[in-house]
């Protein structure tokens, strides 16, 4: 436990002394010099490696040490002059995710302590040329039901890791839907939409009350959460066909591995539309039903048949002629 608390502490250590005081219209990072470009693609096969063995690794130690190496390795890098505008391609196991207006980006990956256990990592950087960083600070483990109602500072997160972000425009200014994952627990999972903004000091908060219920009471959610059973898989995401978010619907039934009730799909989508600023939902966004009764097998008809290949079928006349 000392080990887990020290890699927490070194990640607040050198996150905190990598950024700078928040300042207001700084200039959007430039372009890399030839031996920046040389330094962060050498170092991106450490970095690589470390983010691999974080996730990978068997060995408890030896996860916790590569997380360890990972931040040191990944602040340092970070702290190149226009380092934003390097893309990091190659670190598979770190989420690295950039709204379209690339005005930041965000960088999520997982721990894995032990079957229930799971931690977050991440941090946020500015789009400008020295180097403005943002801690994020994984709190789940404090939080005993889900932070729905509430919103969070970036010391204070939910952790997930990111892999959808979508930004969208409000009367208050812009924010960002986050759709992240969270290994929670051997038995359960779960999946959030938060929601980023930035504050007029230009810190990052997490969570707004743009999710709009019909009849809904009680306070406003600030984000949404889908816990469901570890046997299923569930999809919370944007669709770009459908112009919203969808999402599985999910229903109470028996845990099968005896641990009370648990959630999982019922082959139906609800949604989230965007109306005006403000994610409106919409309940079973696919409302397909059948005209006429279903029918086991085909009625024949009059209608002449065809094969395969659209020629009609020649058919054999009584008596074998």
């Amino acid at each position: 436990m000392v080990f887990k608390i020290n890699i927490l502490s070194l990640f607040i250590f050198f996150l905190a002394a990598a950024a700078l005081p928040a300042q207001s219209k700084q200039k959007p990072a430039g372009s890399l010099t030839p031996p920046a470009i040389e330094q962060l693609h050498l170092a991106e096969d450490t970095l690589a490696l470390l983010a691999y063995a974080v996730v990978n690794d068997s060995i408890e130690q030896e996860r916790f040490g590569a997380c360890r190496a990972l931040i040191t390795a990944l602040v340092r890098n970070l702290k190149v002059d226009n380092s934003f505008r390097y893309p990091f391609e190659r670190l598979k196991s770190v989420s690295i995710m950039a709204p379209p207006d690339s005005s930041f980006r965000i960088f999520t990956w997982q721990l894995f302590v032990n079957d229930s256990t799971y931690r977050y990592y991440g941090a946020i950087q500015m789009n400008q040329g020295p180097l403005q960083l943002y801690p994020l600070i994984d709190r789940s483990m404090e939080m005993d039901i889900p932070p729905t109602y509430e919103q969070l500072p970036s010391d204070r997160w939910y952790g997930a890791l990111y892999y959808t972000i979508r930004q969208f425009d409000t009367k208050q200014g812009r924010k960002y839907l986050l759709f992240g994952y969270d290994a929670f627990e051997f038995f359960t999972k779960r999946k959030v939409i938060d929601v980023l903004s930035f504050d007029q000091a230009g810190k990052p908060v997490f969570g707004a009350p743009v999710f709009e219920r019909k009849n809904a009471v009680g306070p406003p959610e600030m984000r949404m959460f889908f816990e469901y059973s570890a046997e299923t898989s569930i999809r919370v995401n944007w669709d770009e066909q459908y112009g919203m978010v969808l999402f599985d619907h999910l229903i109470p039934m028996p845990s099968p591995f005896g641990r009370g009730i648990t959630a999982v799909t019922d082959g139906s989508y609800d949604g989230l539309k965007l109306e005006k600023g403000r994610w409106v939902f919409v309940e079973k966004v696919f409302n397909d039903f059948m005209e006429k009764e279903f029918r086991p097998e085909p009625i024949l008809d009059a209608r002449k048949q065809k094969d395969i290949l659209g020629k009609e079928k020649k058919t054999k006349k009584k008596g074998g002629k």
